[in-house]
């Protein structure tokens, strides 16, 4: 029997974000890389910290994938070229784009600062502006290529992060911008959108103790299924939208929530009020 080729193999990809907020799991980019490699994809691991993406691409390279660390900050047009430069001139050509950067700011249009605001459009949209402004064209001139735009269901679901919440929804509407004009070029562009996943980002907020028990219980029962995603969900979703399995798909943001974003609010109220708060 012929050994079946891995999902994107021979892929040549470029993952923003690449490393792992420190802390218990894995963050959102680690677990795309991984799993890009894992089908047979060479990855260009870009991260403003390269120690975290060299944890990344050990990995990868444990498991016999290949990966290569490019350090960036992607609110910079320059980086962003570079980057795209470096795949080229590393694997030789790009493929796939994932533009998984991301990072929560809290507070209403009162509270919040005018530099926060900003700093929240520059890490959640801008990157992802930037990033595809120049892969685009490497990809128009093949012929081909497949971009993935992680967003959040705080885009489509208030939360008290309003900065946050109006740059991941902005990335939603790049996505179907994008779309609608590279299409005829050959390029696809999704965008997935994670539920209450468990990360090393996710957790930082949480103490340790009672409260962190509870706030994920209430996390995992505010969906349908009854349990936490975590980046390796995020990560599988995101290898379908960027493989020829998605060969017809583009425009589409796909919810990776375990159904959280289709329950009405009498259906989670009465569920999350089963749950005892802790004492003290």
């Amino acid at each position: 029997m012929k050994e079946r080729a891995g999902r994107v193999e021979n892929k040549v990809a470029i993952v923003t974000g690449a490393g792992s907020t420190p802390g218990p799991g894995v963050g959102t980019g680690k677990a795309i890389s991984v799993v890009l490699a894992r089908e047979g994809a060479k990855v260009l691991l870009v991260d403003i910290h390269p120690d975290r993406a060299e944890q990344t691409q050990r990995m990868i390279e444990d498991e016999g994938g290949k990966a290569k660390v490019f350090r960036a900050d992607v609110t910079r047009s320059d980086d962003c070229k570079a980057m795209v430069e470096a795949a080229v001139d590393t694997f030789g050509t790009l493929d796939i784009l994932v533009n998984n950067l991301g990072l929560a700011s809290f507070g209403n249009v009162v509270d919040l600062s005018e530099e926060e605001w900003q700093r929240a459009f520059d890490i959640n949209a801008r990157t992802v502006f930037l990033a595809s402004k120049h892969a685009i064209p490497v990809m128009a001139r093949k012929g081909s290529g497949a971009i993935v735009n992680l967003s959040s269901s705080s885009a489509v679901r208030a939360g008290g992060t309003v900065a946050y919440s109006a740059a991941k929804a902005g990335v939603i509407a790049m996505t179907t911008d994008m779309a609608f004009f590279h299409g005829r070029q050959g390029i696809r562009v999704n965008a997935v959108i994670p539920g209450m996943i468990n990360t090393p980002i996710a957790m930082s907020v949480l103490a340790a103790g009672p409260q962190t028990d509870y706030v994920n219980r209430l996390r995992a029962e505010s969906n349908m299924l009854g349990t936490q995603g975590d980046a390796w969900d995020i990560a599988w979703a995101t290898l379908f939208l960027a493989s020829d399995e998605a060969r017809w798909i583009t425009g589409v943001a796909l919810p990776v929530d375990a159904g959280q974003m289709k329950l009405g609010p009498l259906t989670m109220f009465n569920r999350l009020r089963e749950i005892p708060a802790p004492k003290g």
